[in-house]
């Protein structure tokens, strides 16, 4: 019988991957930048309940330092990561955000090995030469079919995922100093007015007394459930089972994300997509596990 860590991760992962159709269709109703800023309504209020589920009243206290190295982390990493990716998923297809979106670890090493804080190994050199080749040739196949707003939507994706990499980057000290619950927390609460600031006019502009009841229930699902007890269930998952042997179930992520696609947006599937995407997901696999070292940790869902 699977054991519940195990089971936690899969569910985490089946959640996350229903999350790319869902919100691709909260979107049609409300707007990408609508739906973040109604997103950072809901999710001060989850960061206020984690921390006291954590820690009761005794929240973690950070040095004024810390606060400031936190900003630019909730801000960049956090915030507008999640402003771009809901617009590049906008732009683009459920399964092609899926599979960019994984792309994450792959910046991550590039950025590791930019700041000389991690050399990378041959096989990793080139788990990044055939993502980033499955990359072109997911959005020259885009390019050449003169589908110029989807290929647009990928290079925001790409860029979402890199400045997650960032994230995940600079976040990490934080992490060991504070534990991930409070940076994770003190983080959405910092970059919780800033976002609704810019959020603001796309909020005014959506008819929310017509909205059906699925799209209140499909966002506090997605926010809630997948935002929060999935990463809480990630990393529970990934603490009891280890990193290494639950991270790549993060690949079964644009399978889901895929079936649900072609079940519900009618999404279409050619060989050269299909292709493509393999090659990004294998260089990603290589890159990520192509050292003897602990694999990144990807992601977690949108």
């Amino acid at each position: 019988m699977p054991s519940l860590p195990l089971l936690a991760a899969v569910a985490t992962i089946l959640v996350w991957g229903l999350n790319f159709p869902l919100q691709k269709a909260l979107f049609g109703l409300m707007g990408p930048v609508a739906f973040v800023g109604l997103r950072y309504l809901i999710a001060p209020v989850c960061s206020v309940l984690l921390l006291c589920i954590y820690f009761r009243w005794n929240w973690p206290r950070l040095a004024r330092a810390d606060w400031w190295k936190l900003l630019p982390v909730a801000l960049i990493g956090q915030a507008l990561h999640l402003v771009l990716a809901a617009v590049g998923l906008q732009g683009s297809t459920p399964f092609s955000a899926s599979v960019l979106l994984a792309c994450g670890p792959v910046f991550t090493l590039l950025i590791l090995r930019a700041l000389r804080v991690e050399h990378l190994t041959w096989a990793q050199w080139l788990g990044v030469a055939v993502a980033a080749g499955g990359a072109l040739a997911f959005t020259a196949e885009k390019l050449l079919a003169g589908a110029w707003a989807a290929s647009a939507g990928d290079g925001v994706l790409l860029l979402a995922a890199a400045l997650f990499s960032y994230y995940s980057v600079a976040s990490k000290p934080l992490i060991q100093a504070h534990g991930g619950v409070a940076v994770l927390a003190y983080g959405t609460l910092l970059g919780a007015l800033p976002t609704l600031a810019y959020c603001t006019p796309a909020l005014a502009t959506v008819p929310w007394g017509t909205l059906p009841a699925w799209a209140w229930a499909g966002t506090l699902w997605s926010v809630i459930g997948g935002g929060f007890i999935g990463w809480l269930a990630w990393g529970y998952a990934g603490a009891r089972r280890g990193v290494g042997r639950t991270a790549p179930l993060i690949y079964l992520m644009p399978v889901v994300a895929g079936l649900a696609s072609w079940l519900f947006v009618d999404e279409a599937f050619t060989l050269a997509k299909l292709g493509s995407a393999a090659l990004i997901l294998a260089g990603v696999a290589l890159a990520q596990f192509g050292s003897r070292k602990p694999p990144i940790d990807s992601p977690p869902g949108e």
